[in-house]
């Protein structure tokens, strides 16, 4: 008698239709016992600051008026802050290669700028503990970097990455904007994809999406008036999440004030959730994509949909991370908690 399938307990494969990939899921693989790698609390960053503590703050060059490592001087802000990047990955001015000619060494130019954004004068203050209208502001910014480098950049990628865990330099709470002349591998992807879908169907992918996740209620994770998170169907880390408007928007720009209140508010609502996970100051890599800029500001992108995606490393406590090694790098990305199993435990939070 052949054995009825049951996602929660034999390995199956998703598939991801926007980057055309596909995730092994093996959901039996959580009953192993762990003998790898653990993590201190230290490198797991599992404080828990009060952010109306008084305490003394962790000494760094981000806070009001500290001297960065160049000489300057941050100013003394009570908001946010924006600046150039001191140590860039990318120059507006940085000449191009000269093509080879060959196919198989190829070169191409890579201009472009990279800055940093403070979001909140104090060290120990995280997204998810800040007020509503403090993460506002953070919203706003985001809004007027898209608005000001997508004049110039094909691609104004703003992400964030929380714990030393993620690599994170500093413990200050900031993230990055980096704004690129060519359109990037991901949303290269992901633009390519979409565009499939509209053409065949005459609606952007997520949107489409985004309603059959509403009427599933398998993989919700928060939702407000105007934004829902969910794990993704096809999510490859253990308690990814994704993060969309309820309506078809192209970029955070396209926002109205209503939803750009209603996203302060359920990034709070994540974030807590997702401290509440290991009761610790939870660690990810973050990350906004939406319809490219520059040149492609004038052509039609309507099957772009915003979204936000969330990628925390931790697998199974605070002091246990997933790696990508072995047959993740040599063959495809590998998961063991299902997509709906993770979905959950972050709801039931």
């Amino acid at each position: 008698m052949t054995e009825s399938f049951v996602a929660s307990e034999h390995p199956h494969t998703r598939y991801n239709p926007l980057t055309g990939e596909w995730v092994l899921v093996s959901p039996h693989r959580t009953k192993r016992p762990w003998q790898g790698k653990t993590n201190t609390v230290a490198e797991s960053d599992a404080s828990t600051p009060d952010p109306n503590s008084m305490a003394a703050q962790p000494a760094n060059p981000l806070m009001p008026g500290a001297s960065r490592p160049n000489g300057k001087v941050n100013p003394m802000y009570e908001s946010t802050f924006v600046f150039e990047n001191d140590f860039p990955a990318l120059m507006p001015d940085s000449p191009s290669p000269v093509d080879s000619g060959n196919e198989l060494f190829r070169t191409g130019g890579a201009q472009g700028t990279c800055r940093v954004i403070c979001f909140h004068p104090r060290s120990d203050v995280t997204l998810g503990k800040m007020s509503q209208e403090e993460v506002l502001k953070v919203i706003e910014v985001w809004r007027e970097q898209i608005a000001d480098l997508g004049k110039r950049f094909t691609w104004v990628q703003i992400f964030e990455n929380r714990g030393d865990i993620m690599g994170c330099s500093n413990p200050h709470p900031h993230c990055q904007v980096w704004a690129t002349a060519f359109l990037p591998n991901e949303p290269s992807k992901k633009d390519f994809h979409q565009k499939q879908y509209f053409a065949k169907h005459g609606r952007p992918l997520l949107v489409d999406y985004v309603a059959q996740e509403l009427q599933k209620r398998e993989r919700i994770v928060v939702e407000t008036d105007h934004w829902v998170v969910l794990v993704p169907f096809w999510a490859v880390w253990p308690f990814e999440v994704m993060l969309l408007p309820k309506r078809h928007v192209r970029r955070l720009t396209d926002l109205n004030d209503e939803e750009k209140r209603g996203l302060a508010e359920t990034m709070i609502g994540l974030l807590s959730k997702y401290d509440r996970l290991f009761d610790i100051s939870f660690p990810y890599s973050m990350g906004w994509h939406g319809a490219p800029t520059g040149q492609y500001l004038e052509q039609d992108t309507q099957h772009w949909q915003l979204h936000a995606s969330y990628y925390p490393p931790l697998l199974r406590s605070a002091t246990i991370q997933k790696f990508m090694v072995g047959f993740e790098l040599l063959a495809g990305p590998q998961r063991d908690l299902t997509p709906e199993q993770a979905a959950d435990r972050l709801r039931s939070l």
